[in-house]
């Protein structure tokens, strides 16, 4: 029998919560479970395309370790877990449009549309949902 889907809902903007999403989905989705990541509310700002490294990631004493350790980046992980397994990534509509932004201006390839919370939790009664 194959393992439970995983939905990761991510609502923080802080680094090393970011960082351990990416890691759970893309270990998840390499070992084939299915994965499921709702990117909401702070999150989504580390998700506009076109930041640096230091625009992007803004975290406590964690976040800096990551930095100067170089420790693979998030946004490159969630790429690894969308190609070498099953995970699909939703921006949150509520949150692009209280923002006024489009899809378009996320970093492109990450996602898979935008989403409302009532379908993503809806979809997450299958599976074991995180919050971060």
């Amino acid at each position: 029998m194959s393992a439970k889907p995983l939905f990761i809902l991510v609502c923080s903007e802080e680094h090393e919560k970011i960082q351990m999403a990416a890691m759970m989905a893309s270990v998840a989705a390499v070992s084939e479970t299915q994965v499921h990541v709702f990117i909401s509310m702070g999150a989504i700002y580390p998700f506009k395309k076109g930041l640096s490294d230091d625009q992007r990631y803004k975290g406590g004493r964690f976040s800096q370790v990551l930095k100067d350790k170089k420790a693979p980046d998030a946004m490159m992980l969630f790429e690894q877990g969308k190609e070498l397994g099953d995970m699909t990534m939703h921006a949150c509509s509520m949150a692009l449009d209280v923002l006024g932004w489009e899809e378009d201006e996320l970093i492109e390839g990450l996602f898979d549309g935008c989403l409302g919370l009532t379908k993503f939790l809806s979809d997450a009664e299958s599976g074991e949902l995180i919050t971060l």
